[in-house]
């Protein structure tokens, strides 16, 4: 029985198209699986609506407690504890949504529940991929004199840890992607130098382990254990049933299919420059009779040889064109989907646009950076020293990556001020948040780098015009200019860690909430029983004015701005819902005229009622209502 052999070409075309296939399909099942969410998102899960509502006041044990958030949330058995005065767990039932709805938890409470304030303790997946996590106090019967105190936070040690993984993937990235873009491409000698090859080779590394580990830090980061939960089997169960899992999965795949296609490219390049080595010094070296011997029995063999060697090599050459570029095509635009369809770009506001444009973000730094250390330590450091047999000439490698660089600063500009503004909203979140403070620090780094890349640019352009090109250059500006662009280097890993840091910061648009300010004027009945109300008013600030604890500063001014004291203020937290009990607001004088509620509890965002009572003297009260929106 006889094997049809393949020719090496049709072999090597055959695997690259099949490679081709398998990339295609990963991307497909990532944006299929990942950019049709059941309803919209926000970004970073903030919780609507409680029942009980926090701080309520209970004649009997709550059948169970029900979360609703602004949009869909995931969690695990874990994510919903019940706590008593002595901070003890008590069992509970199996948290669950209600009737299929995403952003509802239902959890079931023991019936017998004694007398006294119990605390219920959450933490939940976000649709953006984040935890989120509160708390919420009610009581039966009265309320107990302390409640169990709630860590809120993760372990110090998992968010660490979760940052350098998410960095390493960032960084990852750009030497992969800008790394082979710079050998394949713009480096004509890139293929066959082996530094160049061990850089990208580094990134996919990099890449996948930073992968690895934010795919195994998952689980305790989303349950509120320590590192030790990474060898949980159930918390890495859980994360890989979540749309972050899914993603992370699906760029392992996008890794390993992106490193065969590099590899298979640099190892043709490899083998080609070899065979041309070796024939060229066995055609130097024949001896006349020998080359007319070969060339009589050449004649005879050629016909056959020489087509099956054409059709192989045009096979090859087909597939090194088409093939090839196609697969790092589509996984360039693949990789970055892996972030963007599970973090801030895919909740809120037009993630039709925000999606595309954060990939363009991520891909433009990665092609610019990645490029850039792959030219610094392959050609300007070469270049740099004073032994010609070891010089390696800059061009077409410099102008070539200063071309790219420029449309990548474009690219980094134009959707960098769209995303500042879709993920800020405004002025004043810049400097009120931490996210707001992380963007500036990180505008400031790239302004530098900028200015930098600015300069390099001017070398480039003003060498390139002399008549012996850039390798003319004097040392001491080859110098400035290594100095300058390793300069960009470490410029640029700064970016991508406070990048890293962004990723898991709230986007100021959602943390950021103005605090209220508003006046009303002291009602007419209260003016007529004290002169000094006459023509006053209520000043109310509250700060943050957002779901949880704030503060409230109440001020009573006379029409001549001085403080007007009163015997007695009180306070109540309505809620337009009738379903929502009033929750009271203890307001205590912090001067004559000046009253403050140090503890003013709002269960959740939305519309909201202050009302106080003030007692003018000994039997009457005049009440004051003051709205306001809690973000």
């Amino acid at each position: 029985m006889t094997h049809r052999i393949q020719p090496a070409g049709q072999r090597w075309a055959r695997l690259a198209t099949r490679l081709a296939v398998v990339l295609l399909l990963a991307t497909g099942g990532l944006v299929t699986n990942l950019a049709s969410p059941a309803q919209p998102a926000y970004a970073h899960a903030s919780l609507v609506e409680t029942s009980p509502v926090d701080g309520a006041v209970l004649a009997s044990p709550p059948a169970e407690v029900r979360l609703r958030f602004n949009e869909a949330v995931s969690f695990n058995e874990r994510s919903i504890q019940l706590l008593d005065t002595n901070a003890e767990k008590l069992a509970i039932g199996t948290p669950g949504h209600v009737d299929g709805k995403g952003n509802t938890a239902q959890v079931s409470l023991p019936t017998d529940l004694a007398e006294g304030t119990y605390v219920l303790a959450w933490r939940v997946t976000s649709a953006d991929s984040h935890v989120v996590s509160g708390a919420l106090t009610f009581s039966i019967g009265h309320p107990s004199a302390t409640a169990a105190p709630v860590e809120q936070d993760a372990h110090r040690g998992v968010v660490v840890v979760d940052a350098v993984g998410r960095a390493l993937a960032f960084l990852g990235m750009a030497l992969a992607l800008g790394g082979a873009l710079f050998v394949a491409v713009l480096w004509p000698a890139g293929r066959t130098d082996r530094r160049g090859r061990r850089i990208v080779w580094s990134g996919f590394a990099v890449l996948a382990a930073g992968t690895v580990v934010v795919l195994l830090v998952q689980g305790p980061y989303a349950a509120g254990t320590s590192l030790a939960g990474v060898f949980d089997p159930d918390l890495l169960g859980a994360t890989l049933s979540t749309r972050l899992g899914h993603a992370l999965l699906a760029r392992l795949v996008i890794v390993l299919a992106l490193g065969v296609a590099f590899g298979l490219a640099v190892r043709h390049r490899s083998r080609s420059a070899t065979t041309a080595t070796a024939t060229t010094a066995t055609a130097t070296t024949a001896t006349a009779t020998s080359a007319t011997a070969t060339s009589a029995t050449a004649t005879i063999a050629t016909p056959t040889t020489g087509t099956a060697t054409t059709g192989t090599a045009g096979a090859a050459g087909a597939t090194r064109r088409i093939v090839l570029p196609a697969v790092a095509a589509v996984g360039a635009v693949a990789l970055p989907l892996t972030w963007t369809l599970t973090d801030h770009a895919q909740t809120g506001v037009q993630t039709w646009l925000a999606v595309p444009a954060t990939s363009l973000h991520l891909l433009a730094m990665a092609l610019w950076l990645g490029g850039l250390i792959t030219l610094a330590a392959c050609v300007l450091i070469p270049a740099g020293r004073r032994e010609t047999s070891q010089a390696i000439t800059l061009a077409p490698a410099l102008p070539r990556f200063s071309g790219l660089a420029q449309v990548c600063f474009a690219v980094i500009a134009a959707t960098g001020v769209y995303l500042s503004w879709r993920q800020v909203g405004s002025w004043a979140a810049l400097g009120a948040t931490d996210f707001g403070r992380l963007l500036l620090g990180k505008l400031a780094v790239v302004l530098a780098v900028v200015a930098l890349a600015a300069g390099a640019r001017r070398f480039v352009r003003r060498r390139g015009r002399e008549p012996l090109g850039l390798d003319a250059a004097p040392a001491a500006a080859v110098r400035r200019l290594r100095r300058s662009v390793v300069g960009e280097i470490l410029l640029g890993v700064a970016v991508v860690s406070i990048t890293a840091l962004l990723v898991n910061t709230a986007p100021a648009r959602t943390s950021y909430a103005p605090p209220v300010h508003t006046t009303v004027p002291v009602p007419a009945a209260a003016a007529e029983s004290v002169a000094g109300l006459r023509d006053a008013s209520i000043e109310v600030n509250i700060e943050p004015a957002r779901s949880g604890s704030n503060v409230a500063d109440i001020y009573l001014t006379g029409p001549d701005g001085s403080l007007v004291a009163v015997p007695e203020i009180s306070g109540r937290l309505e809620s337009p819902d009738r379903d929502v009990p009033a929750l009271p607001v203890t307001v205590t004088a912090a001067e004559p005229g000046h009253y403050v509620a140090n503890s003013m509890s709002i269960p959740f965002p939305g519309e909201w009622v202050l009302r106080l009572d003030i007692r003018v003297s000994d039997f009457d009260e005049t009440p004051v209502r003051v709205q306001f929106t809690a973000r």
